[in-house]
């Protein structure tokens, strides 16, 4: 498989490097953890002549005699070098029984530099300050961005590559398959491959069938807004029995496992958050398509979806944006910035332009206005709003 580096992420390693910190890359699967921890070990072989590398990779048979904590601390502590700068990598490091007894331990030597990989649902945001004692810093790896697919490809024309982005997503271990079936049918295993191995094993989910209709529900409906007592009632109705509290559960394993964002709703006026119904996009879009088949596809939302985890690959805190009663997409967030972005398959149509246009005039604040959408042209403006085609942002 051709590797590119991933620089965003990697920077970002490189910005913590020899910090006291529990150094901790997450993401869905296959998204590339893996790849990143090695790329980073080699920065490190590279750039620090006394570094002294333990790398521990749990998918691996030769490590099998490591999963139990002690037995972790033990061949760390005893592959130490007192005077080299002494490096750990663990990769998956929820394979180890009892492994977060290792990690605080060895943190607390004061020792090491600590970097470790886990499935997701063993490693909760949530659940790190609770599992280590020590302060974490989180690296959260997502599929191929946008830029990232055309460097991978070596493509030139953004507008074209954005075409075929749309299909084939970010999942880069589907670009070694030749047909778009092999392709999805490899996306379609690594979705399968967390619900059931990561949220059955980790929340001891009973009723998988609910689980496996609900995704699918979610799936079809992203970008749209969600009440989990409407979707019990609407299942129940259908001779699939469950209530509100069930789906709430479902719903928050799914995002634990980043299989989806949740995206509040945000009163602008009102500068408050709106408790009822949520938007849930999917880590990568090509999951639908992997799932759900690509006929009748909506482009539009799909670009919706392209675009919300771009804006939080970039770090901003996400909400739909609510105004005298107007849906705003997307209220982007990051310390004192603020963006107010609509997005649009096309906005060829008069009535679709002055659909998504009109929110955005009603906002009067300084901050910036968006439309991304398929213009294939340079940016421009219409009263102060400017419009911009989604391949020239997304690059």
């Amino acid at each position: 498989m051709r590797l590119i580096e991933r620089d965003f992420y990697l920077n970002k390693l490189k910005d913590v490097m020899g910090t006291p910190d529990i150094k901790v890359i997450t993401g869905v699967r296959r998204s590339g953890k893996s790849k990143l921890m090695e790329s980073f070990m080699a920065y490190v072989r590279d750039n620090d002549a006394d570094a002294n590398i333990i790398h521990i990779n749990f998918n691996l048979n030769a490590y099998e005699n490591l999963m139990e904590y002690h037995a972790l601390n033990d061949y760390i502590e005893n592959a130490y070098i007192p005077e080299k700068n002494n490096y750990i990598f663990i990769d998956e490091v929820q394979m180890c029984n009892g492994f977060e007894r290792a990690i605080n331990s060895l943190h607390a030597s004061e020792k090491y530099d600590i970097y470790i990989t886990g499935s997701n649902a063993f490693l909760l945001s949530s659940d790190l300050a609770t599992l280590f004692t020590g302060r974490t810093f989180e690296v959260e790896v997502f599929p191929f961005s946008f830029g990232e697919f055309m460097r991978y490809f070596e493509l030139t024309d953004r507008y074209s590559a954005f075409d075929r982005y749309i299909r084939e997503g970010g999942m880069s271990g589907s670009y070694l398959y030749k047909t778009p079936e092999s392709k999805y049918n490899y996306i379609s295993d690594v979705f399968n491959t967390l619900i059931v191995r990561d949220i059955q094993r980790k929340y001891r989910v009973r009723n998988m069938p609910l689980m496996e209709r609900l995704c699918d529900f979610l799936i079809d409906n992203i970008s749209n807004l969600i009440s989990t007592r409407s979707v019990a009632a609407g299942f129940t109705s259908e001779h699939t029995k469950t209530n509100d509290r069930t789906i709430s559960a479902y719903i928050k394993y799914l995002c634990n496992a980043f299989a989806f964002y949740k995206v509040r709703r945000y009163d602008i006026q009102g500068k408050r958050y709106l408790a009822s119904n949520d938007k849930y996009y999917l880590s990568d879009h090509s999951f639908k398509y992997a799932k759900l088949g690509t006929k009748n596809a909506d482009y539009g939302r799909m670009i919706e979806n392209i675009v919300a985890i771009e804006l939080l690959r970039r770090g901003y805190e996400l909400y739909a944006g609510v105004l005298y009663k107007k849906e705003i997409d997307f209220v982007a967030i990051k310390r004192s910035e603020k963006l107010y972005i609509q997005v649009s398959g096309s906005i060829d149509d008069p009535d679709t332009f002055k659909r998504e246009v009109d929110p955005l005039l009603r906002i009067r604040d300084a901050y910036p206005k968006l439309i991304l959408t398929r213009t294939r042209q340079d940016m421009y403006q219409y009263e102060g709003v400017q419009i911009i085609d989604v391949a020239d942002w997304l690059a």
